[in-house]
């Protein structure tokens, strides 16, 4: 596959745009060292370093989608996922660090899981790999859920 590298470069910037707006619209991490947390919470650095990681690979994951000459409509379908999903994930910060709203919070983190299988499956029907990528996605969301209910239920 020939590399576009305009495009690449787009959908590489389009996550990591979000997450860094959110972050700076959320006041980032200050809160998170004077929160009650559950067992197996990491340290404060470890987020910024997984999250940057996490969108690289959606990044290129959305690429591959849009390179992989399927059916526009698939592509357009797995897109319309994906874009829902950055939505949740751009506002869960708000609510959690924002508005220190955890249940929300909560509830978000809730929609944006199924929102991320979702993309997976829509990213797989139209290139197996680029659902493959998102993977260590779901899992670390999956992480972060069970970190948010600890928070919910401790503070």
């Amino acid at each position: 596959m020939k590399i576009n590298w305009k495009k690449l470069l787009l959908c590489l910037a389009l996550p990591l745009a979000v997450g860094g707006l959110a972050s700076l619209l959320s006041g980032g991490m200050d809160l998170y060292k004077e929160l009650d947390r559950p067992p197996l919470s990491p340290p404060g650095w470890v987020f910024p370093v997984v999250w940057s990681l996490l969108y690289l690979l959606m990044g290129y994951a959305s690429y591959r989608v849009l390179e992989s000459g399927a059916e526009p409509a698939k592509i357009r379908k797995a897109w319309i996922f994906y874009g829902l999903q950055l939505a949740a994930n751009f506002l869960w910060p708000l609510l959690f660090f924002g508005g220190q709203m955890y249940l929300a919070a909560l509830i978000l983190l809730t929609l944006l899981w199924v929102l991320i299988f979702l993309t997976i499956r829509a990213f797989s029907e139209t290139d197996e790999p680029a659902g493959d990528l998102l993977i260590p996605y779901i899992l670390w969301v999956t992480f972060a859920w069970y970190l948010n209910l600890g928070v919910f239920l401790l503070n």
